[in-house]
């Protein structure tokens, strides 16, 4: 059940806004993935649990994520605690991830912050042998820590440490962002409460996020990353 790349988000569609371009490029790179979400966005304005989950598994379709796991930690009620910490710490130890992305810490929604945090204690403690967690199987897990954290840049224009270039997947992005119906604007079924992203101009300022964090790359499209630590490079032309 080894995985890569474990990207977490406390809605069920952080991920596809936020990193789903960069996952996206990994994958054609050979790289495999799998997805996490932490709640299932139940306090949420428009949609409801279920359907949410209906279109968070179309959207891991059309990403082609390994996986897509969800867990059961509540939605804008959520707090520190060892319950939560350990939830998160069993699906790290189960999917061994290389490299986890996770929500940014500073953001308009205050769940996102308080996330950030969470998953990357869950990361360091993860490598704690005796911290001791059981697996699907009901077996003792092995410790298993990460390589790194990244936190995605999501609705506030944070500075980023580095931007992924996702020009030639950002369509497949866009398609999967738009799996969520309930959310987002959908020109067919545009009925239900207004929300600061169900609009139309919603998406087209995801356009020109993925615009104004490509340019100082040279590139049309890209996401944007804060570094949990300060990353070592060991070749230079990796940095062009």
């Amino acid at each position: 059940m080894k995985t890569d790349i474990l990207a977490i988000g406390i809605h069920p569609d952080d991920v596809e806004l936020s990193a789903s371009g960069t996952l996206l490029r990994h994958a054609a790179m050979g790289r495999s993935f799998g997805l996490l979400d932490l709640s299932l966005g139940e306090l949420g304005t428009r949609g409801t649990p279920e359907m949410r989950t209906r279109e968070a598994m179309e959207a891991a379709s059309i990403l082609g994520a390994a996986f897509r796991m969800q867990l059961d930690l509540p939605d804008g009620l959520f707090a520190w605690s060892p319950e939560n910490l350990n939830k998160i710490i069993r699906a790290i130890r189960t999917y061994q991830p290389d490299i986890v992305l996770c929500n940014a810490p500073d953001d308009r929604h205050p769940d996102h912050g308080r996330s950030a945090r969470l998953v990357a204690d869950a990361c360091f403690y993860a490598g704690l042998p005796k911290i001791e967690t059981a697996g699907p199987d009901g077996k003792l897990q092995a410790p298993w820590r990460p390589k790194t954290v990244y936190h995605y840049i999501q609705d506030k224009q944070l500075t980023p440490d580095f931007v992924v270039d996702i020009t030639p997947w950002f369509d497949q992005k866009m398609k999967a962002i738009l799996a969520f119906r309930s959310q987002f604007y959908d020109e067919e079924h545009p009925g239900g409460p207004q929300t600061p992203i169900s609009g139309k101009e919603f998406l087209d300022f995801m356009e020109a996020k993925a615009r104004v964090f490509g340019r100082p790359a040279q590139v049309k499209y890209a996401e944007g990353f804060i570094c949990a630590r300060t990353p070592g490079v060991g070749n230079l032309f990796d940095l062009i």
